[in-house]
């Protein structure tokens, strides 16, 4: 019993502790002169509820630029942080480097773990989506035109969405997207799409203890009391075991760092799209950790986005070119 409680509290001073710094690397980032989204010829427009709530987890930013000629596609950006931790706020960043690009970027919140277990998360950015069809428009964003991204957490979200999108679920919240028009691409960085078995990545090697504490603590907080029920929360698992698509899954890209403790899953993902035929473009990106695509000063991360935009554009202009013929 003194281990258990040793464990549980080494795991949230943790968790405490990775919250306060990326909070306050993002917001030591945010005073930096070009973190200004007019710099770049942008305007944010914050805490639109996507959801009848008075709930923070239940807002969205919108970044696009301040000049418009037409309906600009769209990026659903959902962020990462073991869904235990972050937000959108924490992810600004992301919606200036794909809005100054020429995208309309809804940025949002979602209910996090422990107080809210799966599959709150999943109702909550499926809501998004739908919302962001519906109301696209309103803030000059193309509706048939949306590229979902995210990154670690927001990764697995992101290939849960495209699922959801595409196939006939059972699960009530998930119905309502395949009558939606469905994304046009999906991008999922240094996903964690398979949460249940956190023990998997420590037998295939030795990885630190406060990282298999992490993980360990990831899939008890969000999978809560929902064991045997969340199949939903393995995206991973539910595409490996074979699913029936109803309509084509998008193209995905699939992007992560070659020292990324989770970085297994990445692999198997490309493995079981590319076996369902679905296209898929992955890059490894040699010596990078988890996450570094945030580092956009580093010659990596400058690499990442580069690989990303191009991606992004080919997706667009494929939309495009079907709309034509």
């Amino acid at each position: 019993m003194v281990a258990q409680k040793l464990s549980e509290l080494r795991r949230t001073l943790a968790a405490g502790a990775a919250e306060q710094f990326y909070s306050n690397l993002a917001y030591w980032g945010s005073k930096h002169p070009k973190a200004d989204p007019k710099r770049h010829g942008l305007e944010v427009l914050r805490d639109i509820p996507y959801i009848l709530s008075d709930a923070a987890h239940h807002r969205l930013d919108v970044y696009r630029p301040t000049k418009r000629d037409s309906l600009l596609p769209v990026v659903m950006y959902i962020h990462g942080g073991g869904f235990r931790i972050l937000s959108k706020d924490t992810h600004w960043i992301f919606g200036i480097g794909f809005a100054r690009k020429g995208y309309a970027v809804f940025n949002l919140n979602y209910r996090l773990a422990p107080n809210h277990a799966f599959p709150a998360a999943a109702i909550d950015v499926c809501k998004a989506y739908e919302w962001i069809v519906n109301n696209a428009e309103r803030f000059g964003g193309d509706p048939s035109r949306i590229i979902i991204a995210g990154e670690s957490a927001g990764a697995n979200l992101c290939a849960m969405v495209a699922i959801a999108a595409c196939c006939e679920r059972p699960e009530p919240w998930a119905k309502a997207l395949l009558q939606l028009p469905a994304p046009i691409a999906v991008m999922p960085s240094c996903g964690l799409h398979q949460v249940s078995d956190a023990r998997r990545f420590g037998r295939r090697r030795k990885l630190p203890r406060f990282i298999t504490d992490q993980l360990e603590t990831i899939a008890i907080d969000y999978l809560g009391e929902t064991q045997g029920e969340h199949a939903m929360a393995d995206p991973l698992l539910v595409l490996e075991e074979g699913v029936e698509v109803h309509r084509p899954m998008p193209p995905f890209l699939l992007t992560v760092g070659t020292r990324d403790p989770i970085l297994d899953d990445t692999r198997r993902l490309d493995a079981a799209l590319r076996a369902m035929g679905v296209a898929c473009e992955t890059h490894y990106y040699e010596g990078e950790g988890h996450a570094f695509q945030a580092l956009v000063w580093r010659e990596k991360a400058k690499t990442w986005w580069g690989d990303s935009l191009r991606f992004m554009k080919r997706a667009v202009d494929h939309s495009d070119a079907n709309r034509e013929s």
